[in-house]
């Protein structure tokens, strides 16, 4: 194991921490991943994130190949190579059941520009891809799909996924949706929400692009 490949690992096992620390998952739940030279490195499947070891996360091909003498990967990888196949832009996936986002999840709903938050996805609506089962090509497909340019989309019926152009970048994206799914859900229950505007909306984006310390990375 090369110094950087322990890195990574070091790196992945820590998000799978924060995702749950942060409220998004509980259990197995979730699954996260980066992009690798050799395809991506992807968190195993039925090990919880306080049990998980560095060494156990798998390193695989795109195709599915895994590298000999590791543990299955994730029951999602389809998805996560799908993703890393489209979008030669995105350097890590995360894949959870936060509660409010699997809310609307459920119920088939987007997330539309209720707050101008919303930016950080990329899009003006959080869309939700058609139902496939769990860990299916047609699921990969389907969230393939959706996602298409932007950085998140609910899959209906299951769940929320996140991309990025590094870890903590998806991580915060996903963090994100579900504070935005918690709004909604909340307008919802109590009237009904007033929508920004796309006028309003590409106000937002033009602030967000002078917002904050400009590192050369998007929000």
């Amino acid at each position: 194991m090369s110094g950087q490949d322990h890195s990574d690992r070091v790196a992945l096992v820590a998000g799978y921490r924060q995702l749950v620390a942060a409220g998004l998952g509980t259990g197995t739940s979730g699954n996260l991943s980066r992009r690798s030279p050799g395809g991506m490195l992807i968190t195993p499947t039925g090990i919880a994130p306080h049990d998980l070891l560095p060494e156990q996360l798998v390193a695989m091909s795109l195709a599915g190949k895994v590298s000999p003498g590791a543990i299955r990967p994730s029951s999602e990888w389809h998805m996560h190579a799908a993703i890393y196949t489209g979008r030669p832009d995105v350097q890590a996936v995360v894949h959870c059941h936060a509660r409010h986002a699997t809310i609307l999840a459920c119920q088939r709903t987007p997330i539309p520009p209720v707050h101008y938050m919303i930016a950080i996805t990329g899009r003006d609506t959080v869309p939700v891809a058609p139902y496939a089962r769990f860990g299916s090509e047609a699921l990969a497909r389907s969230v393939v799909d959706t996602l298409g340019d932007g950085r998140a989309c609910l899959l209906a019926n299951h769940g929320l996924i996140a991309v990025g152009d590094d870890l903590q970048q998806a991580l915060r994206v996903a963090e994100e949706v579900e504070e935005l799914a918690a709004i909604y859900c909340g307008c919802l229950a109590t009237g009904a929400a007033r929508i920004l505007t796309p006028a309003q909306m590409e106000e937002v984006r033009r602030a967000f692009a002078t917002y904050g310390q400009q590192d050369g990375k998007r929000l």
